[in-house]
């Protein structure tokens, strides 16, 4: 069956109030009824649209992200990661995170919430960082056979996960550049 189109507006005004949603209930508690009553749309639309209440979860963290990390080229991988890190807000960093902690304990109970997410999330950010770093290698900043070069995306995550268990600190820009600074690029050889 084709899908009818939705304006991006309308597309993006649902993923918005999912997001919402998902942040005051979280998954489990997040129901395709709530989704439609929210955004005064039909249950039908929902599934006709996006299939399954993973998908349309997944699809919204997606959109949440509207810059491919690979339309950053500054030259330098420093300078890339200061332009990804640019790219949003303390407040925002630290809802994107509240929100990616509930979904990674959801994942456990809900492996097509896992598979959607891998596909639609996961796989699409670890190909655009894996650009990223391509062109630092190509660029003779990153030697290629760097063995920390695998483990950047696990650095990364890792510093997410560790901030606010270890600190009990939300995480912010100010974290996350030194972090970058002091771990990750070090590792590289940058």
């Amino acid at each position: 069956m084709a899908r009818s189109r939705l304006t991006p507006e309308r597309e993006s005004e649902l993923y918005g109030a999912v997001l919402e949603l998902l942040r005051e209930v979280g998954y489990d508690a997040l129901t395709m009824d709530a989704v439609a009553a929210r955004t005064h749309s039909s249950k039908a639309t929902l599934y006709r649209q996006w299939g399954s209440k993973p998908e349309l979860v997944a699809k919204a963290m997606r959109h949440n992200k509207p810059i491919k990390l690979t339309e950053i080229d500054t030259g330098t991988l420093r300078g890339d990661f200061q332009a990804i890190m640019e790219l949003t807000d303390d407040c925002q960093m630290e809802k994107d995170t509240a929100l990616m902690r509930g979904l990674a304990q959801a994942v456990h109970a809900n492996p097509d919430l896992h598979q959607a997410l891998r596909e639609l999330l996961i796989e699409p950010e670890m190909s655009n960082l894996r650009e990223t770093l391509d062109r630092a290698v190509a660029r003779g900043e990153i030697s290629a056979d760097n063995p920390a070069l695998k483990y950047v995306p696990h650095m990364i995550i890792g510093a997410f996960v560790a901030r606010p268990l270890i600190d009990d600190q939300p995480i912010d820009h100010a974290f996350i550049i030194d972090y970058v600074n002091a771990v990750v690029l070090p590792s590289l050889g940058v």
